[in-house]
């Protein structure tokens, strides 16, 4: 008899049990289905993502910038440019994408100085927050001829060599003169004549 009572009143406290509870328990439910489905989906990984915004950045970076520098970012994969307070060239820049900007001495092409700026992409939490380099690039390019004094003066000012090897710098102004003086070289050099007979 104990145990068919036991089994009875284990019956009914869940019986009660459902009643008095079985209504905030399918509230709760029912709440968390509706956060989960106001959550944004994630979308699966496209490995084509990057490469498709990288084409359409370096798109906007042409329409932007002269012809020789969009030039120099794809054949040098960098943009250099005369500082913008000197009248007489005496200094420039070299604009790597995701890396500081680096100033450098045009004449003797000795290394200023590393300015850290940085230009996240906030409005895509999928790419964790990293503009395509052309953009990066562009950004830079934009703030330098926007307001060089203002972007140097909020950058991190650091020695050469501090984030970027200065051996590689000294490579890249001498690939940009070897390729500026090519580019020199092809502008000069005659038509050719073709003879239609």
């Amino acid at each position: 008899m104990t145990a068919a009572v036991i089994a009875a009143s284990a019956v009914v406290i869940a019986v009660l049990a459902l009643v008095g509870f079985g209504p905030v328990i399918v509230e709760r439910r029912r709440a968390r289905r509706a956060r989960r489905s106001s959550r944004p989906v994630v979308p699966a990984y496209d490995p084509g993502r990057e490469k498709r915004a990288e084409r359409r950045a370096r798109d906007l970076l042409k329409g932007v910038v002269s012809a020789e520098e969009y030039a120099m970012y794809v054949e040098l994969g960098f943009i250099a440019l005369e500082g913008g307070e000197a009248t007489d060239g005496s200094y420039g820049y070299i604009l790597y994408p995701h890396r500081p900007i680096v100033a450098f001495d045009s004449e003797p092409g000795g290394l200023l100085s590393e300015y850290c700026v940085g230009f996240p992409d906030l409005t895509d939490p999928d790419t964790s927050g990293r503009l395509p380099d052309a953009d990066d690039v562009l950004a830079k390019w934009m703030s330098l001829h926007g307001s060089e004094r203002d972007l140097l003066s909020s950058a991190n000012m650091h020695v050469p060599g501090w984030q970027i090897d200065p051996a590689q710098v000294r490579r890249d102004l001498r690939r940009l003169r070897e390729w500026r003086a090519g580019r020199m070289a092809d502008s000069r050099a005659p038509a050719m004549s073709v003879d239609a007979r």
